[in-house]
Parts: C-alpha cells; sequence; structure tokens
C-alpha cells in the first residue's frame, strides 16, 4: 500500500471525525430557540440516555466483564461529567469564557497521553493548542469579564474530564468483535444514567415539551449525540487521541458560523481573524511528527491491552468505510 493511499485514509478518517465538533456548533442554535430556558440538565440527559438507549437496540450488544466498569468510567467522563459541568460553566461565566476553556482540552489530552499511552508531547501540539486557545478566546469573548470561581473550576474540569475520556477510550480500544456504534451506546447510556438523579434533584420534575422543542431534542439526541459521538468514537480508534483531541476547536468556529448565518449575529474583524487562528491550529494539530507511514502501527500491536482486547490499527486506518 502507497503512502499516499495511506495518508489518503488518514485525512479522510480526520474530516469525517471532524464533523462531530462541527455538528457540536449547532448545540446552542438549537438550545436558544427550541429547547426549554434554564433545564441545562435535563437537556443533557435528552441528549444522552435516549440516543445511549437506541444504540444499545440497534446494536444488541451489552458490557460484560472488565467493560461494565470500563463503558461506566468513559461514560462519566465524556457524557455523565462532561455535560453538567459544561452547562454549569456556561451559565455561571459571562460571554464566551466557558468556550475559552474548553478549547483548553486538547491541552488536557496532551498530558493524559503522556501519562497514560507513553506518547509525548511536540512542540509543534503543545503550540497548536496555545494558538488554539488564543483564536478561540478572540472568537468568542465579548469585552470585559468576571469570572467566577466555580464557573472556571467546572469549566477547567470540564475540559480535563473530555481530554481524559478521549485518551482512555483509545487506550483501552474495544472488545473484538464490537464495533464503535455499540461503544457509543454504551457510553451514551452510562453517562445519561449518571445524569438522571442529579437532572431530579437539582432541576426537578421535566419539563411540559411542545412540538419544537420535540424536534430540537430529536435533533440534539440522534445528529448532535449519536451519530456524533460515533464519528468521534470511531476517530479515536484510528488516529491519534492528541490529534482527534484538537478536533474540538472546531466546535465555537463552528457556532460562531452558525450563529452569523443562522441567526443574524455579525462577525466583527477581530472574530474572523480568531476564526483563522483556530482553523490553522486544528490544521497545525493534525500534522504528524512522523511521515504517516511511520505513525501506523503494525498488525501485531493492538490499540487495545494486553488482555485480549486488542484490535489491529492499520486496516481500519486506511478503510474508512469500515465500521
Amino acid at each position: 500500500m502507497t503512502t499516499a493511499t495511506r495518508f489518503t485514509g488518514y485525512a479522510g478518517t480526520l474530516a469525517l471525525t471532524a464533523l462531530t465538533p462541527i455538528v457540536w456548533g449547532s448545540t446552542y442554535a438549537v438550545t436558544t430557540e427550541f429547547l426549554p430556558p434554564d433545564r441545562p440538565l435535563f437537556t443533557a440527559l435528552m441528549r444522552a440516555l435516549p440516543a445511549g438507549v437506541l444504540l444499545l437496540a440497534l446494536t444488541r450488544v451489552l458490557p460484560h466483564g472488565k467493560w461494565l466498569g470500563r463503558a461506566a468510567v468513559l461514560g462519566v467522563l465524556n457524557i455523565g461529567a462532561f455535560f453538567p459541568l459544561l452547562f454549569l460553566a456556561a451559565y455561571r461565566l459571562p460571554g464566551g469564557v466557558a468556550g475559552v476553556l474548553g478549547a483548553v482540552a486538547p491541552m488536557f489530552a496532551l498530558g493524559f497521553a503522556a501519562v497514560l499511552l507513553a506518547e509525548a508531547p511536540t512542540r509543534r501540539k503543545v503550540i497548536a493548542g496555545v494558538v488554539g486557545v488564543l483564536g478561540v478566546s478572540l472568537v468568542v469573548l465579548r469585552g470585559t469579564v468576571e469570572l467566577d470561581l466555580l464557573g472556571v473550576i467546572a469549566g477547567l474540569a470540564g475540559a480535563a474530564s473530555m481530554g481524559a475520556g478521549t485518551v482512555l477510550t483509545k487506550k483501552w480500544g474495544r472488545p473484538d468483535g464490537v464495533g464503535p456504534l455499540a461503544m457509543t451506546g454504551w457510553q451514551l447510556t452510562a453517562g445519561g444514567l449518571f445524569i438522571v438523579p442529579l437532572a431530579l434533584l437539582i432541576e426537578g420534575t421535566p419539563p411540559a415539551l411542545d412540538g419544537q422543542a420535540v424536534g430540537g431534542y430529536l435533533y440534539l439526541g440522534i445528529i448532535g449525540t449519536a451519530l456524533a459521538y460515533w464519528l468521534w468514537v470511531r476517530g479515536i480508534s484510528r488516529v491519534s487521541a492528541t490529534s482527534v483531541s484538537f478536533l474540538g476547536l472546531l466546535s465555537p468556529v463552528s457556532a460562531a458560523v452558525i450563529g452569523w448565518i443562522a441567526l443574524g449575529q455579525a462577525l466583527t474583524a477581530l472574530q474572523i481573524v480568531g476564526l483563522g487562528i483556530a482553523l490553522a491550529a486544528t490544521v497545525f494539530g493534525q500534522i504528524p511528527s512522523k511521515p504517516v507511514e511511520a505513525e501506523r502501527v503494525s498488525p501485531a500491536v493492538p490499540v487495545g491491552d494486553a488482555e485480549g482486547d486488542a484490535k489491529p490499527v492499520v486496516p481500519e486506518l486506511v478503510s474508512v468505510a469500515r465500521s
């Protein structure tokens, strides 16, 4: 197989995975235009649990053995803790500060990958992470802001949770015969179940829903969560976890563009510069430190652990259509 073919497969996987944060960027517009106000935990629950149950019904594969615990951990990190922390930061912090804190996730991923995957952070990726935060700051920050300590902690904790979940998803791989769709269902269900008591305790009974709200939740659940997280989990299994984490910078970029096109929110010259910087950082974070063929792992080296959860990397990296 030629280097060009391998690079095409690598680039194609990244392009498909990038659809996830682009879709996530639509969450703000959908939430503000279609969903009940002031119900962040209920919205998080409606995004996760129905989508997870749907995927479980479609795949008919349940975790067992050590994967019961692993699915629970990944579900809490990627969904159950991340969603509430994200919304808490958004409610307690002004403007786009929460978005800036979320943009720190690639830096957390670099740290976790160094510890859990023995992937030393390269100078290129550290620079890309710093530049990405700068670009997102230019896009989302407005004027003078006052920081709330709890909001800042929640924003950073959410970014750390997502970074850790991304790296652990890569480290553990998935069991033999289990595809990314089933793995996504496990995580969404576990994360949704974690949110249930929080939503009931903090927000009480669910609100009445009209047709507009139902449509919004269907979009967030099916497109913004089930499909988006499937592409995310699939991408993590095929390329570097740190490379995938940098794609998250596309989410605030997407939100700004959608707000401009769909909601008539004008973009200033400084925001446009920030969009360009964030996009450049995203691309810069994808450039491998070695030639593409050198980053491929031999079929004998698994993405899982040494206990039989191995899943060959090369066939999946170069076969984008396989799932």
